[in-house]
């Protein structure tokens, strides 16, 4: 799948507002088919001085369309931006480890002296953590909440303090999944992770309200990215398309951008502690 155009956050008649000026920080954006990379474009193209951040991949494992053009993570999506007449600034960070969240904190509070905006949309790679509770090594599910979970808090927590010394306000958007509402067989730490995220969000929507901080959650269904290539060609992926939502197709990253970006606009300023699933209607709440 090619990645698709820059989104158009604005149309005749419509259009977000309250992006200009503002600091926006999205973590997990250095994959060229990905839900981070679209989500930094489109705050950019929306007006917001971007600073993203990836896990400092080795490039023999990116993909091959990756490797084909030779792309080089989030410097190729920073290189996107400032084309389009963007600021940004890129880090490697490990959002699970403290000292990387410490660092990165420090290096906005410099470059920028406050941040407005912070899309939490690092996440585990699917791997071995895919396995039954009596099966999966301890080992390799721990780090999948050390990453989806705590990575997030640390995240949440230190920008969050940032936001508070601004006194500005600001957004926090959460990138999770369906999976923490759909408790599937062999994904107990991706599930486990992600449904804690959501209760996260709801928390510290209530404790950061009083400072005009909004925190919401996107819960993404089956999204075409290179993380399900595995799956693209596999008869559950037929499966999902046909019988598991309803409008008969997958996700893009820019279908969660757009999301994002309604959320951090003044047009959302009045929406804060939920999860908004994002899934062609895979699950039907009432």
């Amino acid at each position: 799948m090619e990645p698709s155009s820059l989104s158009k956050i604005a149309t005749p008649g419509l259009a977000l507002t309250g992006f200009d000026g503002k600091v926006a920080v999205v973590t997990g954006a250095g994959r060229r088919r990905s839900i981070g990379r679209s989500i930094a474009l489109v705050l950019a193209q929306a007006g917001c001085d971007m600073v993203i951040t990836g896990s400092g991949r080795d490039p023999s494992t990116f993909p091959e369309d990756e490797q084909a053009i030779g792309w080089r993570d989030v410097e190729s999506v920073a290189d996107e931006i400032r084309q389009m007449g963007g600021a940004a600034t890129t880090a490697v960070c490990d959002i699970a480890n403290p000292g990387h969240v410490e660092h990165l904190v420090n290096t906005v509070r410099e470059i920028h002296g406050r941040v407005d905006i912070v899309v939490n949309n690092a996440a585990a790679a699917k791997g071995e953590d895919r396995n039954t509770v009596v099966d999966v090594d301890p080992s390799v599910w721990r780090r999948v909440i050390e990453v989806n979970l705590i990575g997030t808090f640390q995240m949440s927590q230190a920008f969050g303090r940032l936001m508070l010394e601004s006194g500005a306000g600001g957004s926090i958007v959460n990138i999770s999944s369906i999976a923490g509402k759909v408790m599937e067989p062999k994904g107990s730490a991706y599930c486990a992770s992600k449904a804690a995220v959501h209760a996260m969000t709801g928390c510290m929507a209530a404790e950061m309200g009083q400072h005009n901080i909004r925190v919401n959650a996107i819960a993404p269904g089956v999204i075409d990215t290179s993380r399900l290539d595995a799956d693209h060609n596999s008869a559950q992926w037929d499966q999902w398309l046909t019988n598991f939502i309803p409008l008969g197709r997958a996700g893009s990253g820019d279908d969660i951008a757009n999301a994002v970006a309604f959320l951090c606009s003044d047009q959302g300023s009045w929406i804060t502690g939920q999860t908004y699933l994002v899934d062609g209607g895979s699950i039907r709440q009432h």
